[in-house]
């Protein structure tokens, strides 16, 4: 006689894993979030197969500038201490200032969320930070992927990843080619370590191991390190209506030493001061705890300084003040001289 294989129980997508029903009231639910960036250029947003973005006939002769970037392991501080609702707005700001420096006005961005068990509270308080983000930058929301993947991260995990797009008039690209000695070197004020060199500050809290409601100034620690990256995009579109911008750096990984080169002929140098500024107490509270060099602490963080501006020294009063009005903190932390050998950043 033949043995006879017993039926077996039908399966599910549920069973192995994935909740299409969580996916589909997650999209209801950000719906409305997305909604509010909306800009008129956006023809087809979430819901598609592809979102429809038509360039606007103010350019000239558009130039797409795109960039693409995460949060890194300032993830892992978002889960041990159950804080969701600002990693959105960072992967907003790492990709739309990065397009920025290069003149482009960010005009939309997407989004991906991985993880192995989808809670549809954490992914919509994640995807409202990024909303957030996008309304800040003046950018459009019109689509994105989240992706369940059983067995690929631990319960209660995620990634994330963003991608921005933008456009700048051809003409008005700013590449840092009329850079020249004698240029003034603008700060703008950080909102804290943003979203660089959390490897390193995950370290120093597992040394200290401090209460993560201890006060460095006003500000509760974890408040601190969670602050969400700050966003430059309209203060520095209105400014380049109004000065020449002659170059901009992002400042994220690599700190100050590393990102300024970047914008900078070979033949030239920053000199940077650093008693133009104080360091802010989150990075004070870093540099005891941690025992970190100077050098270490320019080349892993922004020190309080987000973004560099370099303008020509006649333009750098107009700029500071069109940058103060505009609620950016502005410092003049340097100027431009020749090389003659030296680093491209020098911090003294």
């Amino acid at each position: 006689m033949t043995a006879t294989t017993p039926a077996a129980t039908p399966l599910t997508y549920r069973d192995a894993g994935v909740d299409i029903d969580a996916g589909d009231a997650l999209v209801e639910r950000i719906k409305p979030a997305a909604k509010r960036t909306m800009r008129p250029e956006v023809l087809a947003g979430i819901g598609g197969f592809g979102a429809l973005f038509e360039i606007s006939k103010k350019y000239s002769e558009p130039v797409l500038v795109s960039g693409t970037d995460g949060v890194g392991t300032k993830l892992k501080l978002a889960f041990h201490w159950n804080r969701h609702d600002t990693v959105g707005q960072d992967l907003v700001a790492m990709s739309v200032n990065d397009i920025l420096v290069q003149g482009a006005e960010p005009l939309f961005f997407l989004d991906y969320f991985a993880c192995g068990r989808l809670d549809v509270n954490t992914a919509a308080t994640v995807i409202e930070g990024i909303a957030r983000g996008c309304e800040l930058a003046g950018c459009a929301l019109i689509g994105g992927e989240t992706a369940e993947m059983p067995s690929m991260y631990p319960d209660g995990e995620y990634d994330l990843a963003g991608f921005a797009v933008g456009a700048v008039e051809k003409s008005q690209i700013i590449d840092g080619r009329s850079i020249r000695a004698g240029d003034v070197v603008l700060g703008l004020a950080s909102s804290g370590a943003h979203s660089n060199g959390y490897s390193l500050i995950r370290k120093i809290i597992e040394r200290a191991n401090p209460d993560p409601q201890m006060k460095l100034g006003n500000v509760a620690l974890a408040d601190a390190v969670m602050a969400p990256t700050r966003i430059y995009v309209k203060s520095l579109l209105a400014l380049m209506q109004a000065v020449k911008v002659k170059g901009m750096a992002h400042i994220t990984g690599g700190g100050l030493t590393e990102n300024i080169p970047r914008v900078l002929p070979e033949h030239l140098t920053a000199v940077v001061d650093r008693a133009e500024w104080t360091l802010p107490p989150l990075f004070q509270w870093l540099q005891e705890q941690g025992q970190v060099a100077d050098a270490e602490m320019h080349r892993v963080f922004n020190c309080g300084i987000g973004m560099v501006v370099i303008v020509a020294e006649a333009d750098a009063g107009v700029a500071m003040q069109l940058l103060a009005a505009a609620g950016e903190q502005v410092f003049h932390i340097g100027v431009i001289e020749d090389r003659k050998g030296r680093a491209q950043t020098i911090v003294v």
